[in-house]
C-alpha cells in the first residue's frame, strides 16, 4: 500500500466507522472512573487531576479523526500521552490499529514497543490498588498485541486483494493485446491470400484488354479469344471472390487454399495469356500441403509479376526437391518483346506481392531470392523445407 496516501473524501461508511470508534474510545477512557463493587476505593484524584484527564481523553479522542491522513503521528502522541494519562488508553489503541493498517510493520512494529513502554510507565506512575502490576501490564500488551496484529493482517489482505485486482487488469490487458495481434495475423492473411488470388486473375484481365486497346488490327479470332480469356478470368475472379467473402461471413472455417496439384492448371491459364510458360518438375513423392501451398503462391505471385511488369516475356518454371531437404522453386522470364508504350499502361504495382511472399516464405522457414538477370529479365528463387 502507498506509504503516504493523499487525502481523500470520507464515504458514508468512513463516517460510520470514525464515529463508532471515536465513541468507543471516549467510553473506554470513562471505564477509568467506574471502581469494581465490594472493593475498597482508592483516595479520590484532585478536580484538577480529572479535569486534565478529561481534556486529554477528549483531545486524543478527536484526533482520531485525522488517524488516516497522519496515522503515525497520531499513534505517536496518543501513545506518548498513554505514558502519564489512563484515560486516553482507548484512543490509544484505536490509534495502533490505525498505524498497523495504514502502514508497513516497519513502522507500526516499533510505535508498538514505544506503546509497551508507555504501558510500563503508566502502571509504575498508576498502580492498580485491585492487581499485581505484572497483570495490568500483561493484560495491556496483550490487548495492543492484539489491535496490533489484527492491524497488520487488514493492511496485508488488502494488499493481496489489491494485488490480485492489479493481476486482473494486467491480464485483461495482455489478453486484448494478444486478440489484437491475432486479429492483425489474420488481416495480414486474408490480404495476402486476396492479393495473390484477385492479383493473378485481374492481372490476365489487363493483360488482355491492354492486347485489344493496342492492336486494333487484331483478327476476329485474336479479339474472340482475348474476350473469351477476360469473361472467363473476370467469372474466375468473382468466384474467388466470393468464396473469400462466404469464408469471412462463416463463424470458422479458413479460406480455399491450393495444393501443387493446381499448379499445372495455373501454368497452363498463364500459358494461354499469350506467352510461353514452361513447367519444369523434378521432385518425387507427395509434397506436404504447407509446402505445396507455399510453392503455389510463389509461382502465382511470380506470373502476376511477369504479367504486370514484361508482359509476353517467355517464362520458365522449375519445381524440384526431394523429401528431407528443401524444395526449389524457381521462375525466371526474359525481356518483354512488347512495346514501351504499352507496358506504360500496365500498373506498376505497390511491391505489397514481392513483401507478402517474403512474409509467407519467412513463415515456412525457407528463403526467398529475386532480381534481373543478365539478359533484361528476371528470376525469384525460393527454398521451402520438405521434412520426411
Amino acid at each position: 500500500m502507498d506509504e503516504t496516501p493523499g487525502p481523500r473524501r470520507r464515504s458514508v461508511r468512513d463516517w460510520i466507522v470514525d464515529v463508532a470508534l471515536v465513541a468507543l474510545a471516549f467510553l473506554f477512557g470513562l471505564t477509568a472512573f467506574i471502581e469494581p463493587p465490594h472493593e475498597p476505593s482508592p483516595p479520590p484524584d484532585s478536580p484538577v487531576a480529572v479535569t486534565v484527564e478529561t481534556a486529554v481523553l477528549t483531545a486524543g479522542c478527536a484526533a482520531l479523526w485525522w488517524r488516516r491522513r497522519w496515522p503515525l503521528q497520531v499513534a505517536g502522541v496518543l501513545v506518548a500521552a498513554s505514558a502519564f494519562f489512563v484515560m486516553v488508553g482507548g484512543a490509544m489503541l484505536v490509534a495502533l490499529f490505525s498505524l498497523a493498517v495504514h502502514r508497513p510493520p516497519r513502522t507500526s512494529l516499533p510505535v508498538f514497543g514505544v506503546g509497551l513502554l508507555a504501558a510500563f510507565v503508566n502502571i509504575r506512575i498508576h498502580p492498580e490498588q485491585n492487581a499485581p502490576d505484572l497483570v495490568m501490564f500483561l493484560l495491556s500488551a496483550a490487548m495492543m498485541a492484539a489491535l496490533t496484529g489484527w492491524g497488520i493482517s487488514v493492511r496485508h489482505r488488502r494488499e493481496l486483494v489489491d494485488s490480485l485486482r492489479e493481476r486482473a487488469v494486467h491480464a485483461e490487458g495482455e489478453a486484448r493485446l494478444r486478440a489484437e495481434r491475432v486479429q492483425h495475423q489474420v488481416r495480414e492473411s486474408i490480404a495476402r491470400e486476396i492479393h495473390d488470388v484477385l492479383g493473378h486473375r485481374l492481372s490476365m484481365l489487363s493483360v488482355h484488354a491492354g492486347a485489344l486497346e493496342y492492336r486494333p488490327d487484331a483478327s476476329e479470332d485474336e479479339v474472340r479469344r482475348s474476350a473469351q480469356v477476360i469473361r472467363e478470368s473476370a467469372h474466375q475472379a468473382l468466384q474467388d471472390l466470393r468464396e473469400v467473402i462466404g469464408v469471412l461471413r462463416a463463424p470458422v472455417g479458413e479460406l480455399p487454399q491450393p495444393t501443387m496439384a493446381d499448379l499445372r492448371r495455373l501454368v497452363a491459364e498463364a500459358d494461354h495469356v499469350g506467352a510461353s510458360v514452361v513447367l519444369s518438375e523434378d521432385y518425387e513423392g507427395s509434397v506436404p500441403e504447407r509446402t505445396g501451398r507455399a510453392a503455389y503462391r510463389i509461382v502465382q505471385e511470380a506470373l502476376t509479376n511477369v504479367r504486370k511488369h514484361s508482359p509476353g516475356a517467355d517464362t520458365r518454371v522449375l519445381v524440384s526437391g526431394a523429401p528431407g531437404g528443401e524444395l526449389r522453386v524457381e521462375v525466371a522470364n526474359g525481356p518483354s518483346p512488347t512495346p514501351e508504350a504499352e507496358q506504360e499502361d500496365h500498373p506498376a504495382g505497390s511491391g505489397q506481392g514481392l513483401v507478402g511472399l517474403a512474409e509467407r516464405v519467412s513463415l515456412a522457414s525457407g528463403r526467398l531470392e529475386h532480381g534481373p538477370t543478365a539478359d533484361g529479365g528476371w528470376r525469384l528463387r525460393a527454398w521451402l523445407p520438405w521434412p520426411t
